[in-house]
C-alpha cells in the first residue's frame, strides 16, 4: 500500500454500472481514496475473489494498523512497478455498493477542483455520517488479568504504570478500553500496556469501524392455518393479529394484548405465527397531515407554471415573486407530474427552521413521498433517509444546503427557495461551497431544470438575468410573467453583442477554472482531481437564468404599508423605551383585535455588551476579541455572560474588574431583553421566543411554530429565522426593533442583506384576510436602503447598489477569493500571511488586498489574518500552484481558501 505515480501503472477507467467479475483475470487490483486525516492520494489494494467490487463502491480497507473507509476509484490490470504484489493488502469488505454514478462523481470532482478542496473532504460532506468509518486499537483484560488482585501479596509483580492500567481496566465490567482513553488517564501508558500484554494479563485488538446499520425490530406475522388447541390468551392474540391485517410489531402486540414473549413463542412453535426481524425506518416524526388538493392559480402563476413545464432538459429559471405571491404552490404543481413520471424533485431551503412548515405542506400534497434531510436529524435518521433516496423511488427531498448531495437517481427538478439567502454558502469547514453554484452544476449534469425562487433575488442572479437581455432592467421589476411566453423583435435584438460578450467571458472563465484547477485542488497529492476520478469531463458554462415574475400577492392582497419610525425624534420627545409610540399602540391593539404579530431583532441574548459606567471598561471574552453578551436565564438564576463566537460563559461580576465600581450597565437589545421588556410593558400579551437559543433541541422549530399557529401566543419574537419563508396568515403586525444593527456592518454586502432581510420580514404581515402593517424603527430613516424598503422598490435598490459594486469591482462585476489564516501563534500567522502575499506580488490580472487582520482578530484563542484577491469576472488570474501555497504554511497555521466568499469580515 504505497503512493505511486499514475504513469507507472496500467489502469482501467470504467463505468460504475458495468460488471467486472467476469474479467478478474484482467483486473486484480483497485485504486481507492481512503478516509484518513492528511491523506488525499490513491492507494492500491488487491481484489478478493469472494467480493464483487465496482468503482464507486464504499469499502473498508486496512490502512496501517487500522481499518478505514475508502472509495473504490478504478481498476488496475497490473500493480505499480515500484510495489511488490505480495505487499499489496486486500480489500476487507464492501460497505455500500454503487453509490457514485458518473454524473454524481463528476459533480464531486468539480466541487473539489473549483473550491480547492481534497476530494475525500468533498466525499465526507456528501455522504451521511458514519458511512465512512475508522477502526481503533483497544486493550482488554484476559481471564488471568480479570482475576488478578494487584493489592495481594500473591499478585504478579508489575511496574506502577502497569498497575494503574490494570486497575483502570478492572473498573469497567468489560475490562476493555481504547488505547486513546487509557493514554488520557495514565501517564506513559504505552509502557504499562506492553508489560501487561507480555505478562499475559491483557491483549490488544483492532475494533472494526462503527458504521451506521439499519434498525431492526421484531415483527409478528399470522400464518393461514387451522387454529386448534389454543388457550384463551393465544386466541386473543390471533384475533388481534387478524384485525390488524395479520401483521404487527412484537412490542406493540405485547402491549395491546398484555402478554409475554413466552406466549408468542408457544404460538410460533405450534406453527401459527412467525417472529422475524424487519427493518424499521428512522424518519423525522411529523404530525399526520390532511390531504391537500392543487389550488387554482392566478394568471401570473399559470404562466410561470406553463413556462416551467415546457422545459425539456437543463435550464435555469429565476422566479421573482413578491412575498405571499404563491411561489410554493407553483413548486407543488410543477413537481406533481414529475412524480407520476417516476422522477424525483429536490427542494432546498436556507434554514432548518423552514423545513417543518414546508414539509407539512408538501406531505399534505404528496404523502409519504416526501423526505427530509438536514444536519439536525440523528445519524440514524440521516442514514435511513439517505438509503431511501438511493432506491430510485419517485420522491421529494426537502433539506438545507447539504441536501444538494442527495443521491436521487432520477432527478427531474431542483428548487432553491429563498435563493438569495447567505445560509446557502458554507464558510467552514471545507469545501466552502455555495449550494446555488453546486445546484447549477448538478442540474446541468442531470439535465433537469433549476428554479431559483425569491422575493429579493441575489444581485448575482439579477445581473445574470439582466445580461441575458430578455427585457430591460427597468421592465424586469414590474412586468408580469405574461410577457415571458411571447418574445418579440426587441427581445431578439437584445441577444446582441452584450450576450455574446457575456457568453464568451463565461466560456473563458470556465476554461480558465478547469485549467487552473486541474491540479486537483492544489493539495491532492501526486495527481489532481481530474486524474483521480473514473469519470471526468470539462466544466461547461452555465447559461443565464430565464426570468419569471409573480408581481402580485394571492387574491390581490396588497403588500403591507411600511411605517418608518425615527428613533431620534422618539428620544427627543422623551420616549426612552425600546418601543416607539406607534409600535406600543399597535401592540396594545393586537389582543383586542385577536390578531398576532412578529417582532424582529437581529441579535439573540439580552444585551450586546456590559460596560462600567464609572470607567467605561467593557467585559470581553478571554478567548476572542469581542465583548461578552448578557443572557438572562430565568428569574433568580445567576446572571450569565456568554461569547457568541466560542461559547465561553461566565457569571456576571458584582463589581467592575477594572475599577471595582458596582455600576455595570447592559447596553444593546437582544431577543431576551426585548421579551423581558414586552412582559413588563404588556403583561397581557403572550409571547414565544424564536431564536437559536430556544430552538436547540430536536423538534423545537416545529413545536414553537405549531404553538404560535394554534393561537397559543400573541407575539413571535425572534431573529433571522423569522424572515425566511414562514407563512402565518394570522400575522397582521411586523415590528423591527432596531434596523440599524443590520446596516452598519463592515461588509460590502451589508446593504443587500439589510434590504433582503427587512423586505422578507415585512412580507410576513398581511398574508391572510386581514391587512398587514409594518413598523421599522431606525436612527437613520434617510438611508437609501430604508427608503427602498419603505416603498417595496427592489428595482431602485438594485440600481443604486449595483452602481457602487461596479465602481469597486465587487461581485457580481468582479470575483473574489479569500485566503483565511489562523493560528494560536499571533506572530507566526502574520508572517505566514505576509510570505504568501509576497508570492502574489509578481502576478498580474488581479488586485491584492492585504494581508490584514480579520475584523475580529482573535476567536477561540486563534489569531486570524486574511488576504483578499479581487479580479475581473471573465477569467481566473494566473495564480501560483496551490500546493506551493499550502506548503508555505507551517503545520501550526491553518489555511482556508474561500472561493466566491459571502462573508469577508
Amino acid at each position: 500500500m504505497y503512493i505511486h505515480d499514475v504513469s507507472l501503472s496500467s489502469l482501467v477507467v470504467a463505468e460504475p454500472g458495468e460488471s467486472y467479475q467476469s474479467k478478474t483475470n484482467l483486473y486484480r487490483w483497485i485504486e481507492v481514496l481512503v478516509d484518513f486525516p492528511g491523506s488525499s492520494d490513491l492507494f492500491t489494494y488487491k481484489l478478493p475473489e469472494q467480493l464483487e467490487i465496482k468503482p464507486g463502491d464504499i469499502l473498508t480497507v486496512p490502512f496501517g494498523t487500522q481499518q478505514v473507509g475508502a472509495i473504490a476509484i478504478r481498476f488496475l490490470s497490473q500493480p505499480p512497478e515500484n510495489l511488490a504484489p505480495e505487499k499489496i493488502r486486500e480489500v476487507e469488505d464492501v460497505v455500500s455498493r454503487g453509490f457514485f454514478p458518473s454524473t454524481y462523481w463528476e459533480l464531486l470532482n468539480r466541487i473539489a477542483a473549483y473550491y480547492y478542496t481534497p476530494l475525500i473532504q468533498v466525499i465526507r460532506v456528501a455522504l451521511p455520517p458514519g458511512l465512512l468509518g475508522r477502526s481503533q486499537r483497544r486493550l482488554r483484560l484476559t481471564s488471568l488479568g480479570k482475576d488478578q488482585d494487584v493489592s495481594s501479596n500473591t499478585a504478579i509483580f508489575m511496574s506502577p504504570t502497569a498497575q494503574q492500567v490494570i486497575q483502570l481496566l478492572q473498573k469497567t465490567p468489560t475490562g476493555d478500553y481504547s488505547y486513546y482513553y487509557i493514554q488520557q488517564k495514565v501517564k506513559s501508558a504505552y509502557r504499562g500496556t506492553r508489560e501487561l500484554i507480555r505478562l499475559g494479563l491483557a491483549e490488544n485488538y483492532l475494533e472494526p469501524p462503527r458504521l451506521n446499520q439499519p434498525k431492526l425490530q421484531k415483527a409478528v406475522t399470522l400464518l393461514d392455518n387451522n387454529y386448534q388447541d389454543l388457550t384463551p390468551r393465544q386466541r386473543e392474540i390471533v384475533e388481534v393479529l387478524r384485525r390488524q391485517g395479520g401483521e404487527s410489531w412484537q412490542s406493540e402486540l405485547l402491549q395491546t394484548c398484555s402478554t409475554s414473549t413466552s406466549t408468542l413463542k408457544a404460538l410460533e412453535q405450534k406453527g401459527y405465527i412467525v417472529i422475524e426481524e424487519r427493518e424499521i425506518l428512522r424518519r423525522e416524526q411529523s404530525p399526520l397531515m390532511a390531504g391537500d388538493q392543487a389550488k387554482s392559480l392566478t394568471a401570473a402563476q399559470t404562466n410561470a407554471l406553463e413556462a416551467i413545464q415546457s422545459l425539456n432538459g437543463f435550464a435555469q429559471i429565476l422566479l421573482h415573486g413578491v412575498t405571499g405571491s404563491g411561489k410554493t404552490e407553483v413548486y407543488l404543481q410543477a413537481i406533481a407530474p414529475l412524480l407520476n413520471q417516476g422522477k424525483s424533485a429536490l427542494v432546498l431551503v436556507p434554514e432548518i427552521g423552514l423545513t417543518p412548515q414546508l414539509t407539512d405542506r408538501f406531505r399534505a400534497r404528496f404523502g409519504n413521498k416526501v423526505q427530509v434531510y438536514h444536519s439536525a436529524l440523528s445519524d440514524g435518521e440521516r442514514y435511513d433517509t439517505w438509503r431511501q433516496m438511493f432506491t430510485g423511488e419517485p420522491q421529494v427531498v426537502i433539506g438545507t444546503r447539504s441536501a444538494i448531495f442527495a443521491p436521487l437517481p432520477h432527478l427531474g427538478l431542483i428548487i432553491l427557495d429563498e435563493e438569495h439567502d447567505g445560509s446557502f454558502k458554507q464558510d467552514s469547514p471545507i469545501p466552502t461551497y455555495h449550494a446555488r453554484t453546486v445546484a447549477q452544476w448538478r442540474a446541468e449534469l442531470e439535465n433537469c431544470p433549476l428554479i431559483l425562487g425569491s422575493a429579493t433575488p441575489s444581485l448575482e442572479s439579477w445581473v445574470s438575468v439582466k445580461e441575458q437581455g430578455s427585457r430591460g432592467a427597468e421592465e424586469q421589476g414590474s412586468r408580469g410573467a405574461e410577457e415571458q411566453g411571447s418574445r418579440g423583435a426587441e427581445e431578439q435584438r437584445s441577444r446582441g453583442a452584450e450576450e455574446q460578450r457575456s457568453r464568451g467571458a463565461e466560456e473563458q472563465r470556465s476554461r480558465g477554472a478547469e485549467e487552473q484547477r486541474s491540479r486537483g485542488a492544489g493539495e491532492q497529492g501526486s495527481r489532481g482531481v481530474g486524474e483521480n476520478n473514473f469519470i471526468s469531463s470539462p466544466q461547461s458554462p452555465v447559461p443565464s437564468p430565464q426570468y419569471l415574475s409573480l408581481p402580485e400577492r394571492i387574491n390581490s392582497r396588497p403588500l403591507p404599508p411600511i411605517e418608518i419610525i425615527d428613533m431620534r425624534r422618539e428620544l427627543q420627545a422623551g420616549n426612552r423605551s425600546i418601543f416607539s409610540k406607534s409600535l406600543q399602540e399597535a401592540l396594545e391593539e393586537l389582543k383586542e383585535r385577536k390578531q398576532q404579530g412578529i417582532l424582529f431583532i437581529h441579535r439573540r441574548g439580552h444585551s450586546t455588551f456590559v460596560s462600567c459606567r464609572s470607567c467605561g471598561y467593557v467585559l470581553e471574552c478571554p478567548n476572542c476579541d469581542v465583548s461578552l453578551a448578557y443572557h438572562h436565564v430565568e428569574e433568580g438564576a445567576p446572571q450569565l455572560l456568554r461569547c457568541h463566537y466560542c461559547n465561553y460563559g461566565r457569571s456576571h461580576p458584582p463589581h467592575c474588574p477594572e475599577c471595582s465600581s458596582p455600576y455595570l450597565k447592559f447596553f444593546g437589545s437582544g431577543t431576551q431583553r426585548v421579551a423581558q421588556e414586552l412582559n413588563r410593558q404588556f403583561p397581557h400579551l403572550k409571547l414565544i421566543r424564536f431564536d437559536s437559543d430556544t430552538t436547540r433541541n430536536k423538534g423545537a422549530h416545529r413545536n414553537l411554530l405549531s404553538q404560535f399557529a394554534n393561537g397559543e401566543a400573541d407575539l413571535l419574537v425572534g431573529t433571522q429565522m423569522l424572515t425566511k419563508g414562514l407563512d402565518l396568515p394570522q400575522v397582521t403586525l411586523v415590528g423591527v426593533v432596531a434596523a440599524d444593527g443590520l446596516l452598519h456592518l463592515s461588509d460590502y454586502r451589508a446593504n443587500e442583506r439589510t434590504f433582503q432581510t427587512l423586505t422578507q420580514v415585512a412580507g410576513r404581515a398581511g398574508r391572510g384576510e386581514d391587512p398587514g402593517r409594518v413598523i421599522i424603527q431606525t436612527y437613520t430613516p434617510e438611508h437609501p436602503v430604508i427608503e427602498a424598503v419603505k416603498t417595496h422598490d427592489y428595482q431602485s435598490f438594485c440600481d443604486a447598489e449595483l452602481e457602487q459594486r461596479q465602481a469597486l469591482n465587487y461581485p457580481p462585476y468582479g470575483r473574489l477569493i479569500l485566503l483565511r489564516f489562523s493560528s494560536l501563534d499571533p506572530i507566526q500567522v502574520q508572517n505566514t500571511a505576509q510570505i504568501i502575499a509576497t508570492t502574489f506580488s509578481d502576478q498580474e490580472g488581479f488586485e491584492i488586498l492585504g494581508p490584514a487582520p480579520a475584523s475580529i482578530l482573535r476567536v477561540a484563542n486563534r489569531y486570524r489574518w486574511q488576504i483578499l484577491l479581487k479580479f475581473a469576472p471573465d477569467a481566473l488570474p494566473n495564480l501560483p500552484d496551490w500546493r506551493e501555497i499550502r506548503a508555505l504554511c507551517p503545520t501550526s497555521v491553518s489555511l482556508t481558501i474561500d472561493v466566491d466568499p459571502i462573508n469577508i469580515m
